[in-house]
């Protein structure tokens, strides 16, 4: 068994920052892995991480790899109560390419901030239009 911190990492660190999604109202992202038959009953989808690899050529349409994590037993308050307890949190990893469409597809929003090395994340910045 490996115990690990979850966070987003890529090679260099150029670039640090946060992300949100807001989940798609129709199919969103624990549906597909339901049509796909990855995730079983009981199973809550605790987290995603999506990776993508070195782009040699512009624009890039190269598969993301895709890891979701899935914690039981299988719904919100059972998992955050598991995650307060302080222990590292018991998760089965999943492993699927998508592209990149289909795993934006997969929610209604989505928002991605970067700054270099994580210099302005979550800082006050102003600007001129």
């Amino acid at each position: 068994m490996t115990t690990e911190n979850f966070h987003a990492s890529v090679q260099y660190g150029d670039f640090k920052g946060t992300a949100q999604a807001d989940g798609h109202n129709r199919v969103d992202f624990r549906v597909h892995l339901t049509q796909l038959g990855l995730i079983k009953d009981g199973e809550f989808l605790v987290g995603i991480e999506a990776w993508s690899g070195e782009v040699t050529k512009q624009p890039s349409d190269k598969a993301f790899q895709v890891t979701a994590l899935l914690a039981k037993p299988g719904d919100h308050d059972s998992v955050k109560a598991a995650v307060d307890t302080g222990k590292p949190l018991p998760v089965r990893r999943v492993k699927l390419e998508m592209p990149p469409d289909v795993f934006f597809g997969l929610f209604k929003r989505f928002s991605i901030s970067l700054s270099s090395h994580g210099m302005i994340d979550g800082k006050e910045i102003t600007y001129d239009e």
